[in-house]
């Protein structure tokens, strides 16, 4: 079977490595405590900075590291191999709202949050959706109003990652009929609360907040963008955020197969192992395929993205990649807690993990069905009836 460093440049290879040995060392021993707790290690986040692992693609002028998208995928799906909560917090606080503020801030907002944020000493969340708003983004309700030199913002914002330990919250408000703008909310902000989901299926270690904006007020030069231009952000932003959790997707069925390979060599049943039985070597195989072809489809994006084409010219690859890999997760950590059998329905073993946080893959960032929807406007020409 050809090694998944196929491809590489050695600097890449490099930085695969350096995740995979943090992954293993820092994160696999823990992550079933931390589901259990429903909190993550929150020490993690300055060991993530530390590394340079919050600050990929970011200038080094604000300490960031010199990396492509590819490099960024090849860490994140190490992250998802390790435990999808820990790769939440990169995916969020590095790739929605740091490399936004790269691209879209002004030298004092850069001056202001990314060194901060690449050493992990704050963190970023990605404040768009709303109780009622989901996969209609344009529908906000949040609303920013001016005030002389000032803009208040009143609302609410529902399943924010990171929404508890952030420092920062990138939201978007209504500020006319049409147009969202978007804003660098200091989280101490008065006015500005945060409250924990508990009880959710998965990812159960990353904290997951409503917010509340109770007459949060920020100067103007807290906004980032122009105004009414907020959508466009939000939007590209979810461009480059679908190939992470695509990534995200291929470490946790690469986990899932590798748990059941192993587990299957070594349970025996009619004085036999496992792995001998033609339909659990299916089961294995299936997934297999469905983790190499969502790897290709991911790491293709990558490149693509690494050609210096804008967000738009490759939000289907995005779309495609995001889709597969996060149904395809689905899929194989099912197959795997088959190959467990009773074992597999416990916390003894990680596969009922992998399979409760792969549920959410298909919801956040874009369910399964509006990537369908983006897949075929894009195929046809042809917008949809919803």
């Amino acid at each position: 079977m050809i090694s998944p460093d196929f491809g590489l440049t050695e600097t890449q290879r490099d930085i695969r490595a350096m995740a995979a040995r943090f992954v293993d060392d820092e994160i696999v021993p823990h992550a079933g405590e931390w589901d259990r707790a429903e909190q993550v290690d929150r020490g993690i986040v300055k060991r993530l900075g530390g590394l340079g692992f919050l600050g990929l693609m970011v200038p080094e002028t604000y300490g960031g590291v010199d990396a492509d998208m590819l490099s960024y995928v090849l860490v994140t799906e190490e992250l998802g191999r390790g435990d999808s909560a820990v790769r939440g917090i990169v995916s969020v606080s590095l790739g929605l709202v740091t490399k936004t503020i790269v691209t879209h801030g002004t030298d004092e907002q850069r001056e202001q949050w990314l060194p901060r944020l690449v050493s992990g000493d704050a963190l970023g969340c990605f404040a768009l959706t709303e109780p009622g708003t989901g996969s209609d983004a344009a529908s906000v309700s949040t609303r920013a109003t001016r005030d002389g030199g000032d803009w208040i913002l009143d609302g609410g914002k529902m399943f924010i990652t990171n929404g508890t330990w952030a420092q920062v919250a990138l939201t978007f408000a209504r500020t006319s009929e049409r147009g969202l703008t978007a804003f660098l909310v200091p989280t101490d902000s008065p006015g500005l609360t945060a409250r924990e989901i508990h009880g959710k299926l998965g990812l159960r270690g990353q904290a997951t907040a409503e917010l509340s904006f109770d007459g949060v007020r920020v100067p103007d030069s807290a906004r980032l963008g122009e105004v009414d231009r907020g959508l466009g952000i939000a939007l590209g932003a979810l461009s480059r955020g679908r190939i992470s959790v695509a990534a995200g997707a291929v470490g946790l069925g690469q986990a899932a197969v590798d748990a059941a390979v192993r587990y299957s060599t070594e349970r025996t049943q009619f004085g036999r192992p496992i792995a001998s039985f033609q339909l659990v070597q299916e089961l294995l195989a299936d997934s297999a395929v469905d983790v190499r072809a969502a790897r290709l489809l991911t790491h293709h994006v990558a490149r693509i993205a690494d050609s210096g084409v804008s967000p738009k010219d490759y939000a289907t690859d995005a779309s495609i990649a995001k889709y597969h890999a996060s149904e395809a997760a689905v899929r194989v950590s099912n197959n795997c807690l088959q190959v467990f059998g009773g074992y597999g329905f416990i916390d003894e073993f990680p596969v009922g993990k992998y399979l409760r946080d792969a549920r959410v893959l298909t919801l956040y960032e874009g369910t399964s069905q509006v990537q369908k929807l983006l897949i075929g406007r894009d195929l046809t020409g042809v917008n949809a009836m919803v």
